[in-house]
């Protein structure tokens, strides 16, 4: 008998997995298509998980710890067999060990420019790269939804699909237009953050955590930087200062290719821009006029029990001097609803700050 039929022949008494890689996630326990023996130890160290599987079918799932294997701690494996309570036959089963422990210093990266639309620069070139670091949290559901059942898998086979997703996250972040481009390199730690929970919203389903999450750079074509460093010297940015900024650009454009066959051509946009540079600063002259003079209020005054009016501010002065208006004098404007005294009327206070008050009568 050859040792490989003297191994096939025997019955595994013994499950573990010693990790030696840096890599690995799932590694399948070689069988050799032997049966496990009842009552076998099976050892599942820190950071670990082993997945029983019955023909194909996830059976029972065990956490850190050393079990002695009987119906008592298979239950659904019992069940998928049909065993009797005490058996202690033999049995076939694939053992899975998956590794939960962070796989850190993971890199990601834009394989191509991602162009982007922004409000005031239009269409822009952006890159990206950072690091992120992620585990497994639910070896079943990830064995199921993505590892399959082969005989291992590493981190390189997970890390394609999770540099596609954060790559397509980072660009839904930036185009919901809550981060503009002259603020994302103000804002790398909140985009980071909110990319952060979104792969999570997506990659927990499968049974994994992105346990961190980081963008290190962001870069634009230099052209971009110097319109942006270009623009931050304007108080505000709006759309007539960016239309005269690129209108003078190509003024300078124009008057620097006097010397090319194109002379006309130059001359022709440099004027037509010298009109959108003036349309631009009349109308900025326009929007900077101060506004109308407001109109004064006037009031109706109750004199000698009838009505009188209206006056505006500078007539009731003279009626005060005259003494046909007093602080008990009750008057009325459009915007009053009643009759009231003068002295409860806020606009009318300080006609009487420099009048002494009624002398008291002996």
């Amino acid at each position: 008998m050859g040792i490989l039929n003297f191994l096939k022949n025997e019955f595994i008494d013994i499950i573990d997995w010693v990790d030696e890689s840096n890599d690995l996630i799932i590694w399948k326990f070689p069988r050799h298509d032997n049966e496990i023996k009842m009552n076998a130890k099976l050892t599942v160290r820190e950071s670990q998980q082993a997945v029983f599987l019955n023909e194909g079918t996830i059976a029972d799932v065990y956490k850190p710890g050393m079990y002695t294997l009987s119906t008592q701690n298979m239950p659904i494996l019992t069940s998928l067999k049909g065993w009797k309570y005490g058996f202690d036959s033999p049995f076939k089963a694939d053992v899975y060990f998956i590794n939960t422990r962070q796989f850190i210093n993971q890199k990601w990266g834009t394989k191509n420019a991602l162009i982007i639309e922004d409000d005031k620069f239009g269409f822009i070139e952006l890159r990206a790269f950072g690091t992120f670091a992620y585990k497994i949290i639910d070896g079943a559901k990830f064995l199921k939804e993505v590892a399959g059942t082969g005989t291992h898998f590493n981190t390189e086979e997970i890390n394609g699909q999770l540099r596609s997703l954060m790559v397509s996250k980072f660009t839904t972040s930036i185009g919901t237009g809550h981060f503009t481009i002259e603020k994302i390199a103000g804002n790398i730690e909140e985009l980071s953050n909110e990319v952060h929970i979104k792969l999570n919203q997506d990659f927990n389903n499968y049974g994994l955590e992105i346990t961190k999450f980081l963008i290190e750079n962001i870069s634009m074509p230099d052209k971009i930087k110097d319109e942006i460093f270009e623009y931050s010297r304007l108080n505000k940015i709006d759309m007539q200062k960016l239309t005269q900024f690129k209108a003078a650009q190509s003024i300078e454009t124009a008057a620097a290719n006097t010397n090319l066959p194109g002379l006309g051509v130059g001359m022709g946009v440099g004027l037509g821009m010298g009109n959108v540079i003036s349309n631009a600063m009349f109308t900025s002259s326009q929007n900077s006029a101060p506004p109308p003079i407001p109109i004064q209020s006037s009031y109706f005054v109750a004199i000698n029990g009838q009505q009188a009016g209206p006056f505006d501010i500078e007539a009731l002065k003279n009626l005060v001097h005259t003494n046909q208006l007093t602080r008990e004098t009750l008057v009325w404007t459009n915007t009053m609803s009643n009759w009231e005294k003068a002295e409860t009327v806020r606009a009318l206070a300080n006609l009487f700050t420099n009048i002494p008050p009624q002398l008291p009568t002996l």
